[in-house]
């Protein structure tokens, strides 16, 4: 990606939008550097990230998979909707419905999502949300932390870009884990690897992603 050009970045919500707010701030910021988040789907009407975009004047729309007789047909539609706006980037930003063959052929390396554990661990399927962290303490493990990684057809399997571990103390409750993986984690890294690639910094060899 050229420096000249701005990375446009497209969004995929469900819920409060956190992890979107920190890469809007990123940008305000100077962090991320020649990009622009310029549109944001969810799957869901309330979800609170359609709002905080709207408060920035960002598009916001809701795509609903209940809505299509076909899975193929919600892919077609937000591979539509990304292409129609020329995205150079979509970043999941707690988008909780599994992206298909068909977004992921459309933008090859294209997607990112953040996990918030060290992967590997604690991924795939049925870990998402506080699921992840109640499996963290259940396991009695002592580092847990947040992944961002490109995405596949599968589910947390895509190459990976940058990980940051996180203490698991005695006292943790799920709750304040989660948290804490996001403070020290999630906030720090999703907009760093987002930087990276709009600076052109990324390049992906098979499993592997390298700085260039």
């Amino acid at each position: 990606m050229s420096r000249e050009k701005i990375l446009r970045i497209g969004a995929l919500v469900s819920g409060g939008g956190t992890n979107l707010q920190k890469i809007i701030d990123a940008i305000d910021e100077g962090q991320i550097s020649h990009a622009e988040v310029v549109t944001v789907v969810s799957n869901k009407p309330e979800a609170y990230a359609l709002e905080r975009a709207e408060l920035r004047g960002i598009e916001a729309i809701c795509l609903q998979p209940k809505l299509f007789e076909e899975r193929s047909a919600y892919d077609e539609a937000l591979v539509k909707h990304f292409k129609e706006r020329q995205v150079d980037l979509i970043v999941m930003a707690g988008f909780l419905v599994v992206v298909g063959q068909g977004l992921v052929e459309a933008f090859p390396n294209q997607i990112m999502n953040i996990h918030p554990s060290l992967i590997p661990a604690f991924c795939g399927d049925g870990y998402y949300g506080i699921r992840v962290h109640q499996a963290v303490l259940q396991h009695g493990v002592k580092v847990t932390g947040a992944t961002v990684h490109f995405v596949d057809v599968g589910t947390d399997t895509g190459p990976i870009i940058l990980q940051k571990a996180v203490e698991v103390r005695d006292d943790d409750t799920a709750e304040v884990l989660q948290q804490r993986v996001m403070e020290e984690a999630e906030w720090e890294i999703y907009p760093r690897a987002i930087g990276l690639f709009a600076q052109g910094k990324l390049r992906v060899e098979g499993r592997n992603v390298r700085r260039i």
